[in-house]
């Protein structure tokens, strides 16, 4: 870590403990984060984001060993999950210590842990973590119900002031936010699908990982998993890709300026309105949230995204997709 970046490590860390919000990047997205042990920080994130009281958030660890300060149980699933994929994309849903508070967890009796995949994180983690292992709520830093931030950019122009500081780590990696699987129940069941598959999961667990729905009575509630989230402000369609065209030309039939988002070519000249997205699923999560926030400023009355293949590979895009989808419907309805 050069210089430059162990002055900003410290300064970050001196707001956090002071109470600020600190957004940082991680693999996946960049987070927002307060010290997940300090209470008027985390009203904060709910203050700065718009987000549902009841909503519960994901504490960031700098690693493993410090699943014992919020978990009180830990399962042999966690640890060999831990021992895989962490530092990674993947959030564990395990029961909660004593202490824990009941903003991050939503008043349940669970808590979101995982330990991020980038270097810039992982010493801010460590020099904030201390000899008790503290952590970071660190929900995703944008206004609830909004296109993740992959760049500090996006943080800066989407809640301005409201952060104290935005450490600017680059592009994140991967894109889109973690697999989240709860252990909390017996089983490994999948609440949100990521980067890290469900088959990956079972692999390691050497058992199947149940493919089950968030915010249902018998499950916790998670971050992202809301029907209506990831939104452009754009309404949003969803369109299969032999009825791209057709779409295309009914839209503008209709008088209306089309912005579309495709894994195949334009058929006509495109220009600026028809991004031209990744064929490989990778490359294809990386640049999402980036499109969409690019064809959310061009000034379109609707983005027509055509839709990815449905199988297990494509699964968390396709999720992030018809969230986001249902979220310009929701938008529209209040």
């Amino acid at each position: 870590m050069s210089q430059g970046y162990d002055e900003q490590i410290a300064r970050a860390v001196a707001l956090l403990r002071a109470g600020e919000l600190v957004a940082f990047p991680t693999e996946t997205v960049y987070g927002l984060g307060a010290d997940a042990s300090n209470p008027l920080a985390v009203a904060k994130i709910f203050a700065a984001k718009g987000r549902p009281a009841d909503h519960p958030l994901i504490v960031h660890l700098a690693s493993a060993g410090a699943m014992k300060r919020w978990a009180r149980e830990l399962p042999a699933a966690a640890e060999k999950l831990a021992a895989t994929f962490w530092p990674g994309p993947l959030t564990m849903i395990l029961k909660r210590a004593p202490g824990v508070l009941d903003q991050v967890t939503g008043c349940q009796d669970t808590v979101g842990l995982r330990v991020p995949n980038h270097p810039l994180a992982l010493a801010l983690l460590a020099e904030f973590a201390g000899a008790d292992h503290g952590g970071l709520a660190a929900p995703s830093a944008n206004r609830f119900g909004r296109i993740s931030p992959t760049s500090a950019d996006h943080v800066r122009h989407e809640l301005g002031d409201a952060v104290a500081m935005v450490l600017d780590g680059g592009p994140c990696a991967v894109g889109i936010e973690s697999t989240i699987v709860d252990l909390s129940r017996g089983g490994a069941v999948l609440l949100r699908p990521g980067a890290i598959a469900a088959a990956e999961l079972a692999q390691v667990l050497g058992s199947e990982v149940e493919a089950g729905g968030a915010d249902t009575a018998d499950r916790p509630r998670v971050s992202g998993s809301l029907a209506a989230h990831y939104a452009p402000a754009t309404p949003l369609q969803l369109v299969p890709a032999a009825a791209l065209s057709d779409a295309l030309a009914a839209a503008r039939g209709r008088g209306l300026r089309v912005a579309v988002l495709a894994r195949s070519a334009p058929p006509d000249s495109g220009g600026r309105l028809w991004h031209q997205a990744s064929a490989a699923v990778a490359g294809y999560a990386h640049d999402l949230y980036a499109k969409l926030r690019e064809l959310d400023a061009i000034g379109a009355d609707l983005i027509l995204v055509e839709s990815v293949p449905d199988d297990a590979a494509w699964l968390a895009v396709a999720d992030r997709l018809r969230r986001a989808a249902q979220g310009t419907v929701a938008q529209d309805e209040t």
